[in-house]
């Protein structure tokens, strides 16, 4: 059976659909002295996150209190884990092939093909202890706004590893790749386009020839107000909190003499984005660069570039300050990756409610509520 084989059998009807994602997770525990099935221990630990819990001692205490609850779901016969007890399962559980069961599972949640699929990493401060602190490289849906998978990379000079093997996870024919300058390397430009889908790659430094010879182009075209060249642009003004923001998004088109300079794969277009941020009498200016396989004109390029950054708002924020992540101590050898996965799936569990509650909301609503609670997980 594969990792992530779906079986529905002994499942009660509520979380059964979501429980069978994970039926086929192996487990290193010796058979014979197992009192607390694989499931249950995910349930446990899915349901107390959803209601808020942040640490093992916090999962233990909502099973000892909420006993009766998960029965709703599984038999829970030998009742629920200590603390300690939570923590050694998930230090051993394969974090591969939990997060290619998560993958499998929010696959059949979306029911389509994301349109814009961002990829960024993230470091988890708090589970630096004798080791460095883990490194996540995570895959998210901009328009659903859903994690859509992660790998676990050792520091962040590795995500150039852990990209490739995060896109290998992912069903994403035509979808656009949205990815961070570190990002920015042949080979993955090419597994992008080998996977019938196409790229935005941030261009900086770390492409010291390709970068240099964009910007010079760029600032000669700038001065003579891109007379040599065929432009596309989209200016956009954004106002909050005092703040108003000034984007103006300049698609380049004619880059056949960078392709033949460079040979990179599928090379379509590069984009300039420059942008003024005025807060009261200051003013910050500041210019990107980008490479894209794409073949559209501003107005279509320049909200992809930008929902690259739905990552900050949308994810990294929430995990911070919803999930409280960078305080999370849990450090113990695949405990973190772990414990990242399943804040992962209740992120995305919390996003489906169609209501005006904020995430940090609907999680307190979840630790009041069983009914809203259970059906959180009745996917």
């Amino acid at each position: 059976m594969r990792d992530c084989d779906r079986s529905g059998s002994g499942f009660f009807e509520e979380a059964g659909v979501l429980l069978g994602y994970f039926e086929g997770l192996p487990d290193g525990r010796q058979a014979g002295k197992v009192r607390y099935p694989l499931t249950e221990i995910l349930l446990l630990c899915l349901l107390a996150v959803l209601s808020g819990a942040e640490t093992f001692t916090d999962i233990a205490n909502f099973g000892h209190r909420k006993l009766s609850f998960l029965r709703r779901f599984r038999p829970f016969a030998e009742g629920t884990p200590s603390h300690d007890h939570l923590g050694d399962i998930l230090a051993t559980l394969d974090a591969e092939a939990f997060q290619r069961c998560f993958v499998a599972w929010v696959a059949s949640l979306t029911g389509v093909a994301a349109e814009v699929v961002a990829i960024d990493g993230k470091t988890v401060r708090g589970s630096k202890g004798a080791k460095a602190a883990i490194h996540m490289v995570s895959a998210f849906a901009a328009r659903q706004r859903l994690v859509l998978g992660q790998v676990k990379v050792g520091e962040k000079a590795n995500e150039i590893v852990a990209i490739p093997h995060l896109l290998k996870m992912l069903e994403i024919e035509e979808a656009i790749v949205t990815i961070d300058a570190i990002g920015c390397q042949r080979g993955i430009a090419r597994q992008i386009i080998d996977q019938k889908a196409d790229y935005v790659l941030a261009l900086k430094g770390n492409q010291t020839t390709l970068h240099d010879e964009v910007r010079l182009f760029v600032t000669e075209q700038k001065a003579r107000h891109f007379a040599d060249t065929t432009i596309s642009r989209l200016q956009t003004v954004d106002g909050d909190h005092g703040r108003i923001e000034t984007r103006v998004a300049t698609v380049i088109h004619d880059v056949e003499w960078l392709q033949e300079r460079h040979q990179w794969p599928a090379l379509k277009s590069v984009i300039i984005i420059d942008a003024m941020r005025e807060i009261g009498t200051r003013a910050e200016r500041e210019t990107r660069l980008y490479i894209s396989s794409l073949e559209l004109p501003a107005d279509r390029l320049g909200p992809i570039v930008r929902s690259h950054w739905a990552f900050e708002n949308s994810l990294h924020w929430v995990m911070d300050m919803v999930f409280r992540d960078d305080e999370c101590r849990v450090r113990t050898e695949n405990a973190p990756a772990n414990f990242t996965t399943i804040k992962h799936i209740a992120n995305n569990l919390l996003r489906l409610p169609n209501t005006k509650d904020s995430l940090r909301s609907r999680r307190k609503i979840a630790a009041w509520d069983d009914n809203f609670l259970a059906s959180l997980i009745s996917v």
